[in-house]
């Protein structure tokens, strides 16, 4: 099987890597563009790329790199152990993270230790690898296709299928041959579950190598889906999809400085505009104000969005409209000729028979009960549903939730540790 997968640099460990527009906004901060507003802590880390960020609170941090079998390079991290226990590296078992939409694998070390996910699974004893989806900004190679190539979206040719059916499998066979592990842990975030649901259907032999999959927020059918923007937005993402082919645009929400600059003079603590930052995010997540943490923006637009493709965003828009979960939609004659039928097949979720629990929240809108309940219907081996103790939790609060540790998180450790082998 690895001969079919191309490795890179087995492990690079970066010492010096700094945000590509930490200069930037160390120049603003010194005309004091951003006033008194924001604090030294908060700021550091919005200035800080991902190995900085980690080491800054006294944590190991690795970047290794895969290659795909279709030449898509990622880059894969690691936090092998504890900083407070669990820190020495013996033999531990395996996590491995993958994001969500928009997002790298930054979204599980932003909110710090003791409150985002990567950390609080290092001390609790797990060797944690956080994964990237080609074209996120730490997944941003090719080894013959240039993702900034004008009029030439080549390498944006892709939704979140290959993601599943090409990346993930890159990444896990990577980390187990590195590790010595014969199977893993599988922690995923809504497109990060989404994912694997495609990969666990399609390639029904990476089954075998799940210890257990915790979907959080598990997004896969969206008949229910009661996000404004993307109800709007879906009916005309064929047109949509057509224009931004005939503009040569394959790419949306890459990770740039202009982010950064909003994060920190609009959404920080202080800035009357404050509100504004957070009420979009409701728009789209869900409104949950009893677990938003505002402070924060600064760090978030620091390391995110991190870039998708239009097909992505694309692919969850057919997911709505048809209100089934199928494969990427070609056109009439693409399918015939890549899938042998006129229209795309769907996900087989019987296949899936690696032990799935699902963790959702009623306030989800992006992952509404009825989508949820028909998924763990059709898995083929679910073990469990976990259903928030929070009426207000909402999608992004799996993430950036005040108390996502207690009301999440401990609950996905106790089952990861009953299952271990």
């Amino acid at each position: 099987m690895f001969l079919d997968i191309v490795f890179m640099v087995s492990i690079v460990l970066v010492a010096d890597a700094r945000s590509p527009h930490a200069d930037f906004v160390d120049e603003l901060a010194k005309s004091h563009v951003f006033g008194n507003r924001i604090s030294d802590n908060v700021m550091e880390d919005a200035l800080l790329d991902l190995p900085d960020l980690v080491r800054k609170y006294n944590y190991p941090f690795e970047e290794h790199f895969v290659a795909t079998e279709d030449g898509y390079i990622l880059g894969v991290h690691r936090i092998p152990h504890g900083r407070d226990s669990k820190n020495l590296p013996e033999n531990k078992p395996v996590a491995f993270l993958m994001h969500g939409l928009l997002c790298s694998s930054a979204e599980y070390i932003t909110m710090g230790p003791g409150t985002a996910l990567a950390y609080i699974l290092a001390e609790e004893g797990f060797d944690v690898w956080l994964g990237n989806a080609r074209g996120t900004y730490y997944s941003r190679r090719h080894t013959n296709l240039n993702p900034d190539a004008r009029f030439n979206s080549t390498y944006w040719k892709f939704s979140w299928d290959e993601i599943g059916n090409k990346d993930l499998p890159s990444m896990i066979d990577y980390v187990l041959d590195y590790t010595g592990k014969s199977a893993l842990h599988y922690i995923g975030m809504s497109q990060g579950t989404t994912t694997f649901f495609a990969m666990a259907s399609l390639r029904p032999e990476y089954n075998k190598k799940i210890i257990s999959m915790q979907a959080m927020a598990p997004v896969a059918y969206l008949a229910y889906n009661s996000n404004p923007l993307f109800l709007v937005l879906s009916p005309y993402g064929r047109e949509l999809e057509k224009l931004a082919s005939l503009l040569g645009i394959g790419e949306l929400f890459p990770r740039r400085e202009i982010y950064t600059l909003l994060g920190k003079s609009f959404c920080a603590d202080g800035a009357i505009t404050q509100p504004i930052c957070s009420n979009l995010l409701f728009y789209i997540a869900g409104r949950n104000d009893d677990q938003h943490n505002a402070t924060m923006w600064p760090v978030k637009l620091g390391h995110a969005p991190a870039g998708i493709s239009v097909r992505q965003l694309i692919h969850y828009s057919q997911s709505i409209i048809n209100k089934e979960f199928r494969r990427y939609d070609h056109g009439f004659l693409n399918n015939i000729q890549i899938y042998g039928r006129a229209t795309p097949p769907s996900y087989d979720l019987s296949k899936i028979s690696a032990p799935v629990f699902l963790h959702y929240a009623a306030n989800d809108p992006l992952a509404h009960l009825n989508d949820v309940d028909r998924l763990y219907r059709e898995l083929g081996n679910p073990m469990g549903k976990f259903l928030v103790p929070h009426p207000e939790f909402s999608h992004a609060d799996f993430l950036f939730g005040i108390d996502a540790n207690t009301l999440v998180y401990n609950t996905v450790i106790r089952i990861m540790k009953q299952h271990d082998i």
